[in-house]
C-alpha cells in the first residue's frame, strides 16, 4: 500500500478522535459547572483543559493573556482558527485526509465524514454549547460504526485503527494526569463532594462512569486509575488501546525485518503488564503516565519512519 494512503488513513482517524475527545472535555466541563455544588473558581475550572491539550501558551497568545473562562476557552478549543487542535481544524483535516483515501473507504463512510463537516460548519455559525458537543460525539460514533461495518479488513483498516487508538491513548493519559495533578491541588478536599464530582467527571468524559460503577461500589482514586489505565475490557482504557494497536500492527506486518514500530508497541505492552493498582500510586501516577506518553510518541515516530515516509526517502534516493 502507498505510504501516502497509509498516512492519510492514520491521520483521518486521529483527527476525528481528537475532535471527539475535545468535544467530550468541553461538554463535561460545561455540564458539570451547572451541577457541582462546591465548584472551583472559573479560571481553575478551565485551565486544566488547556493543560490537557498542551495549549496554555497558544491560548495566552491568542487571547492576549486573558484569564481562562468558559466562553473564552470554549471558543478557543472549538472555533479559533489559530488553534491547530481546535474541533473545527481537526474536522477539516480529517475530511481532507478522507478525501485522499476515498477509494479505500466505503461510500457511506465518506458521505458521513462530509456530512459531519458541513453540518458542523453550519452549527458553528453560533457559539457552541453542550448540544453541539453531544451532536458531534454522536456523529463521530456513527462514522466509526460505519467504518467498522463497511471497511474491508486489511492494511488500510489496520492504519485506521492505529490512528484511532493512538490518539485515544494519548488523550486518556492527559486526562488522568491533569486530574491527578491540577484538578485537586488541596489534599484537604480528598473525599469531599468536589473530589467525587471531579473523578465522576473524568469517568463521564471517557463514557466510563456506568461501566466503572458496575465493577466498583465506591469512587476511589486508586480504583478509577486502575480502571482507566489497566482494565482490558474498557474500550477507553490505556490497556485496551495499546492491545488494539499491537493487534493492528501484527495484522499489517512489519515494513522491514527489524520493526521499530512493533518494538515500540511491545514496550508499551510490557510497561502496562508490569503495573497493578498499588504500583501506579507507589511510584507516582504522573511519572508512569509520562512514560506512557513518551512511549506513544516513540510509536508515532516509528510509524512515520517505517511506513509513512518510505516513499519520500525512495523518491529522493
Amino acid at each position: 500500500m502507498l505510504s501516502r494512503i497509509a498516512d492519510s488513513l492514520y491521520w483521518m482517524s486521529r483527527y476525528l478522535e481528537r475532535a471527539d475527545g475535545t468535544a467530550r472535555l468541553l461538554e463535561i466541563n460545561l455540564t458539570h459547572l451547572l451541577e457541582a455544588e462546591d465548584a472551583l473558581p472559573e479560571a481553575a475550572e478551565w485551565m486544566p483543559l488547556l493543560n490537557i491539550c498542551g495549549h496554555e501558551a497558544l491560548y495566552a497568545e491568542s487571547t492576549g493573556g486573558s484569564e481562562p473562562s468558559a466562553a473564552r476557552v470554549t471558543e478557543f478549543m472549538t472555533r479559533d482558527p489559530e488553534n491547530p487542535g481546535s474541533i473545527r481544524t481537526s474536522l477539516r483535516l480529517a475530511r481532507e485526509n478522507a478525501r485522499v483515501v476515498r477509494d479505500r473507504i466505503s461510500k457511506e463512510t465518506w458521505e458521513a465524514m462530509n456530512e459531519v463537516w458541513l453540518r458542523s460548519e453550519d452549527r458553528l455559525r453560533h457559539p457552541p454549547g453542550p448540544d453541539y458537543f453531544r451532536w458531534l460525539r454522536s456523529e463521530v460514533a456513527r462514522f466509526h460504526g460505519l467504518t467498522v461495518g463497511t471497511m474491508m479488513r486489511g492494511e488500510p483498516f489496520g492504519f485506521y485503527l492505529l490512528g484511532f487508538f493512538l490518539e485515544r491513548a494519548d488523550m486518556t493519559c492527559r486526562l488522568l494526569d491533569v486530574k491527578y495533578h491540577l484538578l485537586l491541588p488541596d489534599l484537604a478536599k480528598i473525599g469531599s463532594p468536589l473530589d467525587y464530582y471531579q473523578w465522576a467527571a473524568l469517568l463521564r468524559s471517557l463514557s466510563g462512569f456506568e461501566a466503572y460503577r458496575r465493577k466498583h461500589h465506591q469512587l476511589r482514586p486508586i480504583d478509577v486509575a486502575e480502571f482507566v489505565v489497566l482494565d482490558p475490557d474498557f474500550p477507553r482504557s490505556l490497556r485496551f488501546a495499546v492491545d488494539r494497536m499491537q493487534q493492528a500492527l501484527l495484522a499489517i506486518g512489519p515494513a522491514a525485518g527489524n520493526s521499530e514500530a512493533l518494538g515500540a508497541v511491545a514496550e508499551l505492552v510490557e510497561l502496562l503488564e508490569k503495573q497493578d493498582a498499588a504500583s501506579l500510586f507507589h511510584r507516582g501516577l504522573h511519572e508512569f503516565l509520562t512514560d506512557v506518553l513518551d512511549g506513544v510518541s516513540r510509536l508515532h515516530e516509528a510509524l512515520r519512519g517505517e511506513y509513512f515516509e518510505t516513499q519520500l526517502r525512495e523518491a529522493s534516493a
